[in-house]
């Protein structure tokens, strides 16, 4: 099976400083993909790239197998700032966006307002985007990285200057695209990574650091805890001196390493039933998405 996407030792150096280094993945078709990493960790060098809008200095990029092919009218860009002509109408934005990614002039116009209509900006598209908010502007950059239908969409940082009614408007409207296009976006807002994606690319300055599913990530990097909740401090400490097992005390909650420990939550129900300790929850957690984020692309 050909991947839609196939990069390979991809790399881009600026003078002595490597800005991505050997970036190695692939995206099958209908996926989701999170590009995740701090601040300078090369997530737009690396989507400018696969853009075309940077030459990689080493590596190659494959678009259904094949090197360099034309795939203008084949994948969508946002990036992180969107710019526009101030003096254009969102529709007339919209419309040079369509012809210019290879949509048919008789046909640009109405792909401008229908895009236009499913970003939600049906009833500002006759108006100048220079009038337009931070949100209006990134709708709008959006309508443009989708008017022609890209096979490919790449986004970076798509929610991250929105306030929290913009950013959930437009994270809505990724899933609805998701359910048609290949996306791949970079963020550094964990909690989207967790809320629509496939798959996982962790970045820590230019190197991809790890890369799987969400689960696959998640169970790699499990460590899970058994969590117990009591109704008093005094019934926390009895079971912490009668436990079998090392414990952390805090106050009326107490937590086991069930991986270090070799213990499930069947196990200690049933000392607590046992010992007729009255408990508020008992609950298996394993570690969170921005757990991981810092071991994996921030701890050395």
């Amino acid at each position: 099976m050909t991947h839609l996407l196939q990069v390979n030792d991809l790399s881009k150096i600026y003078g002595s400083h490597r800005v991505a280094d050997s970036i190695s993945f692939e995206l099958e078709a209908g996926t989701s993909t999170a590009l995740i990493g701090p601040n300078g960790a090369g997530k737009t060098t690396t989507l400018s790239m696969l853009a075309g809008l940077v030459t990689p200095t080493n590596g190659s990029i494959l678009f259904r197998g094949q090197s360099k092919p034309d795939i203008r009218g084949s994948i969508g860009y946002l990036p992180q700032y969107p710019k526009f002509f101030p003096w254009l109408t969102a529709l007339e934005f919209t419309e040079m966006a369509a012809v210019l990614s290879g949509v048919e002039k008789t046909q640009a116009l109405t792909e401008a307002k229908k895009t236009l209509e499913f970003v939600g900006l049906g009833d500002a598209m006759k108006k100048r985007t220079g009038t337009f908010s931070g949100g209006m502007k990134q709708r709008l950059g959006l309508a443009q990285a989708i008017v022609h239908g890209p096979e490919l969409l790449l986004l970076d940082e798509p929610v991250s200057a929105l306030d929290p009614v913009g950013r959930r408007q437009v994270m809505n409207l990724l899933k609805e695209l998701q359910q048609k296009t290949t996306i791949l976006y970079s963020t550094h807002i964990l909690n989207d990574a967790e809320e629509m994606t496939d798959q996982l690319l962790f970045l820590r300055k230019g190197v991809l650091v790890e890369n799987g599913s969400l689960e696959t990530i998640r169970e790699k990097y499990a460590n899970p805890r058994i969590l117990i909740e009591f109704e008093s401090i005094a019934e926390a400490e009895r079971f912490a001196a009668i436990s079998p097992w090392a414990v952390e005390k805090v106050k009326k909650h107490v937590s086991i390493d069930a991986l270090q420990e070799g213990v499930g939550t069947p196990e200690v129900v049933s000392l607590l039933h046992t010992e007729s300790l009255p408990i508020r929850k008992v609950e298996l957690q394993t570690a969170s998405l921005e757990e991981i984020f810092m071991k994996v692309v921030v701890e050395e």
